[in-house]
């Protein structure tokens, strides 16, 4: 080998990364590297002995695919520094490229401040997204860049109007502007020279292969590699559209003409100069049957008098054995039927016609879609004679757009329509129902307890459970109706135009919901076992409301009150439903503002040792609104709970007890009380509530030992085993834990002598009812019982007669806490004098 071949790594496979940005590259219909460094790619690989493999990829992935090394070659790569930190080059640019903003005509950019405020697409991670972001960093200008995935989706977006302009290399640019009606601006910006890259520390020797044949290439003015750029930059290899095609269609008649016109005047003109017309006429040939186009003649009883290759590889048949016979020997009855109807109107009429035409072979074999463009060949006097037909099989494109549609509009899951085409149907079934004055309705079906399958037997068993109930729906359903896929478990039924009248339309609606909830509680078989289902069904009718939205907003309002009413019912919207709504966001409102100002307030209720000691108190939270008046906590607890707010509210109880507790360790009368302090469901589960309780005493100064923290049985059902975790740590620094509204949950006596708790405390239902029930006796005597053997400290709550107090001493209880004692009261008002009975 001599010292200027190039370095051979025979016979190695590479891995090619592969992005469509033509006609610098992109993927051939082989699946191979095509255009300008694609050809280039392969010229090098033959001579080399590579065995190229392509993976397709967008950009932003192909970079990706480089970085981690699982690609070994990325062609059309532009130069920076920074890439240059991840990335190796050659050193002989493959080309050099700029960049242009393309926009449709009516919005012209002349400099980038009329960006300003616009919308711009731009391919991810490109050199373009890199150095429009530092521009606008720079400038400060309020552009909005809108990433995409391709050229392609940049040029797509601007075209659809959900972009003001694209940016793109001139190369792109120059070659798909006019196929989406783009307009290049005068800009110019971000020159950059194109190379092939590698990973930093692989493939290193490919580099100086490449670097060496472009070398030599760019030496000579008539080697391939210009031979190649020169080949992709003509203006023939652009993508043709229809208008081209449109274009094409009538060059190429009028070429027809003139070589039978020329064929004729040749052979009148000297036998000498046939071997000329011929050598024209094989030139014409060529261009024909090199074009991507079915093109052909019929004369005017609509029989083949030329076929190009295509038409022949289409029949499979040579062209000899297609001239003279009509499309009915090829095609099925139908498509002849409109093909005719088609070639009438050129023959007849003289009308060019460009038409879709589905075609179906002869056989049923293939179905395929044609843009055909099709015009009278005339005479001299004007006379048709024939027509030329140019049809381009647009098959694969009517497949995409197909697909697109069903991707844009029907659930992936259960091929039923999604929120965007039930939301369109919706607006047209209530806009109709307004013109022609009739009824309308809308279900709305959530699955009951749909969760715990998914908990249970996994995400795969729940999709095939909502497939499955799709086709049960669907099944029950008239055709002008629409089933929709709504989200998660949720569909939604439409059905338009029902009776006028209300009732009546009520009826029939009702039957239907009826008879939908029974189809769907019988048993489905999942995972070869059999399960069963609920679901709670919301209707609203629509004369329930003033659009759309307040439709499926009532709709979901009635299904949410068929789930508080048990689930497995339906429910039809009611005003009263609008109310609560209405009061639960003011409450929620009021809540955040009390938070915000600090409009709560503590209450303490006194709790007693039967010596007459003062324990200590319960802390109770208190809330009055400017204009809800004082509400209760059993109203806006709950609400704290399901929105979130209770954590904050929660740590602002824990601040203000703990203050309190402080305070009251420099007073030798109450240095020893303690405070009790309810805990929520979700302070419990907080993952900083152990750090939370922790830093609230070091920054108070409170001594733990006299703080209480209750919480009740129903929130030791989840996670016990972090529930436990958490206490043990808090009692740890001394904190106590009181089991609030005992013997009213499901509390284990395994987990129970596991908690580090201090006190139990008696529900008030069954302080209630002691002195008249005897079951109620029973069990605060087994309370009590089990609190002395466990060594646990037992106060009695909701202690309002001093006949139940006396009843509760005998029994053998010692603390206590209720109305007789002492209501709840600020701390202001509390008293250290005994309020023990005699």
């Amino acid at each position: 080998m001599g010292a200027s071949e190039p370095v051979r790594p025979n016979g190695r496979q590479l891995v090619i990364g592969i992005y469509q940005n033509p006609p610098k590259i992109s993927v051939a219909a082989d699946g191979m590297p095509s255009g300008i460094f694609g050809d280039l790619l392969q010229h090098i690989a033959q001579q080399q002995n590579w065995q190229i493999k392509p993976v397709s990829c967008d950009w932003a992935y192909c970079l990706e695919l480089l970085r981690s090394g699982d690609i070994d070659l990325l062609p059309d790569v532009a130069y920076s520094p920074e890439r240059a930190l991840s990335m190796r080059f050659h050193q002989t640019p493959v080309l050099h490229s700029w960049s242009t903003l393309y926009s449709l005509p009516g919005q012209p950019v002349a400099e980038l401040a009329d960006l300003a405020g616009r919308k711009i697409a731009v391919l991810q991670h490109s050199s373009q997204h890199l150095y429009l972001q530092h521009y606008n960093g720079q400038q400060q200008l309020p552009l909005t860049l809108l990433p995409v995935q391709s050229l392609q989706a940049a040029f797509n977006l601007v075209a659809a109007g959900q972009a003001d302009a694209a940016v793109a290399n001139h190369l792109f640019g120059d070659l798909r502007a006019a196929e989406f009606q783009l307009k290049a601006s005068p800009i110019r910006f971000d020159p950059v020279a194109l190379y092939f890259a590698v990973a930093p520390d692989r493939n290193l020797e490919l580099l100086t292969v490449i670097d060496q044949q472009l070398q030599q290439w760019q030496a000579d003015p008539q080697s391939f590699y210009f031979q190649t750029v020169s080949r992709w930059s003509q203006p023939g290899t652009k993508v043709v559209n229809f208008s081209l095609l449109k274009l094409w269609s009538a060059l190429s008649a009028l070429l027809l003409i003139l070589a039978g016109a020329a064929m004729y005047w040749f052979w009148r003109r000297s036998r000498g100069q046939l071997q000329q017309m011929q050598l024209e006429l094989a030139r014409l040939t060529t261009i024909l049957n090199s074009v991507d186009a079915h093109i052909y003649i019929k004369d005017r009883r609509s029989r083949y008098q030329y076929v190009n290759h295509k038409v022949a590889a289409l029949f499979g048949r040579p062209a000899e054995q297609i001239i003279g016979h009509t499309d009915s020997l090829f095609f099925d009855a139908k498509t002849v039927s409109q093909l005719q109807l088609n070639d009438q109107r050129v023959l007849t009429a003289g009308e060019r016609v460009v038409a879709e035409e589905i075609n179906t072979m002869a056989d049923g074999s293939q179905v395929h879609t044609y843009l055909s463009v099709k015009l009278p060949l005339r005479y001299a006097n004007g006379e048709i004679y024939a027509l030329c037909g140019i049809s381009t099989d647009i098959t694969e494109h009517k497949q995409n757009q197909a697909a697109i549609h069903q991707l844009a509009f029907y659930d992936a899951l259960t091929s039923l329509p999604n929120r965007r085409l039930l939301l369109e149907r919706l607006e047209q079934a209530f806009s109709l129902a307004g013109r022609i004055s009739c009824q309308g309705a809308v279900l709305f079906i959530d699955l009951d307890h749909f969760k715990d399958l998914n908990d249970t037997l996994g995400h795969a068993v729940g999709d095939e459970l909502l497939s499955q109930v799709a086709g049960r729906l669907s099944e029950q359903l008239r055709k002008s109706d629409t089933l929709a896929r709504f989200g998660g478990d949720e569909f939604v039924v439409l059905l338009p135009e029902l009776q006028p009248r209300a009732d009546l339309a009520g009826q029939r609606v009702e039957l239907l919901a009826m008879k939908l909830m029974d189809m769907l509680t019988l048993p489905f078989k999942l995972a070869e076992r059999s399960y069963s289902i609920s679901a709670s069904i919301g209707i609203a009718m629509f004369s329930d409301a003033g659009n759309v939205d307040e439709l499926l907003q009532r709709a979901d309002l009635a299904m949410y009150d068929a789930k508080n009413r048990g689930r497995n019912q339906y429910c039809f919207y009611d005003s009263t439903l609008q109310a609560k709504v209405l009061a639960r966001a003011s409450m929620l409102e009021g809540l955040r503002l009390a938070l915000s100002e600090q409009r709560f307030c503590l209450h303490y209720q006194m709790q007693y040792h039967s010596n007459g000691q003062v324990l200590g108190a319960e802390v109770l939270l208190r809330w009055t609104d400017p204009e809800l008046g004082a509400v209760s906590p059993e109203d806006f607890i709950p609400l704290a709970e399901e929105c979130g707010l209770i954590l904050p509210i929660g740590a602002w109880v824990l601040q203000q007890s703990c203050q309190q507790l402080a305070s009251w360790q420099t007073d030798p009368l109450k240095a020893s009380w303690h405070l009790a302090v309810n805990l929520s469901v979700r302070q419990l589960h907080d993952p900083s509530f152990v750090a939370l309780v922790t830093d609230t005493l070091q920054q108070t100064g409170a001594n733990p030992a006299n703080l209480v923290l209750e919480l009740t049985e129903t929130q030791l059902l989840q996670d016990i085993e972090a529930v436990i975790g958490k206490m043990q740590q808090l009692r740890a620094l001394g904190v106590r834990f009181s089991l609030d509204d005992f013997g009213t949950g499901y509390s284990s006596l395994s987990y129970l002598k596991r908690l580090p708790l201090h006190q139990l405390k008696i529900d008030g239902s069954f302080v209630r009812d002691l002195l008249d029930d005897p079951s109620d006796e029973a069990i605060i005597r087994t309370i009590l019982a089990l609190g002395s053997s466990l060594e646990l400290h037992v106060i009695a709550e909701g202690v309002e007669t001093t006949a139940q107090y006396l009843a509760l001493k005998q029994l053998g209880c010692q603390q206590f806490q209720g109305y007789l004692l002492g209501r709840p009261v600020p701390v202001a008002a509390l008293s250290s004098a005994p309020q023990i009975p005699a």
